[in-house]
């Protein structure tokens, strides 16, 4: 009799994740596990924003897989999806095809652009370790061609980033501190250096504790940073971008060099056009994790649309949240097998902590702990250290790790 085939979609935080725990969950002789990714490497997403600013290098957020999985028990596969053939229990990939008997998927996340005229043309997006080396090694030319261009203007320099939610605060807060380093590089007044925040809410990071958010603001303006709340991109072009605010009919613009879109993420399209029942293109999964129209089908991370009863809303899809979904359908998957009834997901939240840079930070961990400032921006290290460390235990946190103690 052939063994089952447990087949993994991404190696994300929730894909990557899963493929770990499910080799500790099963033998050898238990199932065959095949992880298919479009790259030999897991990027450490959460990082993005500071690979996006310069103030890491690319390769500090990014680790093989190799060093992250049992070779001798994963099957890895790289290679990109192409489609999910639910009915064949077949997946086409670029340069192939596979099946399975379990499937996992873990396809992460695309930019949401609502619509906006030319934003897919003309704005930046941190997509992946590719997306934030262009968004860098632009910023980097503004600044280097600045005073070697005759023609050039303080416009060039500006940059505008759209969103006020966890991502684009984070990226402002890398960016004032990189931007004054490359103003003493190219010998340029940091005073012409404009940057520019625009969130559709009436505040920055919606649903955050109001004190927090009042401190992260008044720091970040401090820098320079310039707040449009209430106020909605309506147009990017080539060297601006076009705003309304709330209530009025004027529209707007801003001359910028550097466009960076934050303000949302929709779940990789091909679940949808795979034929999977979704809502708002997450997959709404049962209590088990399981599609709610296929049993031997596993949602991960940002394709997994999961409510917080309490508040009536979805989960955000975390890199915590993913982390806690992998455990769970790693043992559910060994639960199916043994014919032994499926665990439900409870997620257990351990804080959220929003960098300002590498010195600052805000959050609430604990319950209801309030941090800010330093002792923050240590707690953010220490979440980002313990992922690596679930990922690939003591060798690859002394290897990537954030927090140096000594």
């Amino acid at each position: 009799m052939s063994k089952p085939k447990i087949l993994i979609l991404g190696a994300g935080y929730g894909g990557l994740m899963t493929a770990v725990r499910l080799t500790k969950e099963l033998s050898n002789e238990d199932a065959d596990i095949t992880l298919v990714n479009k790259h030999n490497y897991h990027y450490e997403s959460t990082w993005l924003h500071e690979v996006s600013a310069g103030t890491i290098h690319h390769d500090k957020a990014r680790v093989l897989i190799k060093n992250v999985i049992n070779p001798n028990r994963v099957n890895f596969v790289q290679d990109s999806v192409r489609e999910i053939k639910k009915d064949e229990k077949k997946v086409i990939l670029k340069n192939g095809e596979l099946t399975y008997d379990y499937l996992v998927i873990a396809l992460g996340f695309e930019s949401a652009t609502f619509g906006i005229k030319g934003l897919d043309e003309y704005a930046f997006a941190m997509r992946s370790i590719n997306t934030a080396r262009r968004i860098r090694e632009h910023i980097d030319y503004q600044f280097a061609n600045y005073n070697n261009d005759k023609n050039a203007t303080p416009e060039q320099l500006a940059i505008v980033v759209g969103g006020g939610g966890f991502s684009g605060i984070e990226l402002l807060g890398e960016l004032v501190n990189r931007v004054p380093e490359l103003c003493r590089e190219y010998d340029i007044d940091p005073t012409l250096v404009k940057i520019t925040n625009v969130e559709g809410a009436s505040s920055i990071l919606p649903g955050f504790d109001p004190e927090l958010v009042t401190y992260a603001k008044n720091f970040l303006e401090s820098k320079g940073v310039q707040f449009k709340l209430d106020t909605f991109i309506k147009e990017v072009t080539p060297d601006s971008v076009k705003i309304q605010a709330k209530g009025s009919e004027d529209l707007e613009e801003i001359k910028a060099g550097t466009i960076i879109w934050t303000g949302g993420v929709k779940a990789n399209a091909i679940v949808e056009n795979s034929g999977f029942e979704t809502n708002r293109s997450k997959v709404p999964v049962k209590d088990d994790l399981r599609a709610p129209d296929d049993d031997s089908v596993f949602v991960v991370g940002d394709c997994a649309l999961i409510m917080n009863e309490e508040s009536g809303r979805p989960y955000p899809p975390t890199a915590q949240i993913a982390l806690q979904e992998a455990y769970v359908i790693a043992r559910n998957i060994k639960h199916i097998l043994k014919n032994e009834p499926t665990e439900t997901f409870v997620y257990k939240s351990k804080g959220t902590v929003a960098s300002l840079g590498h010195s600052d930070a805000i959050g609430v961990v604990f319950g209801d702990k309030k941090l800010k400032g330093k002792a923050a921006a240590t707690m953010k290290k220490v979440i980002d250290d313990r992922s690596l460390f679930l990922q690939g235990g003591l060798g690859l946190l002394l290897k990537k790790g954030k927090f140096k103690p000594f």
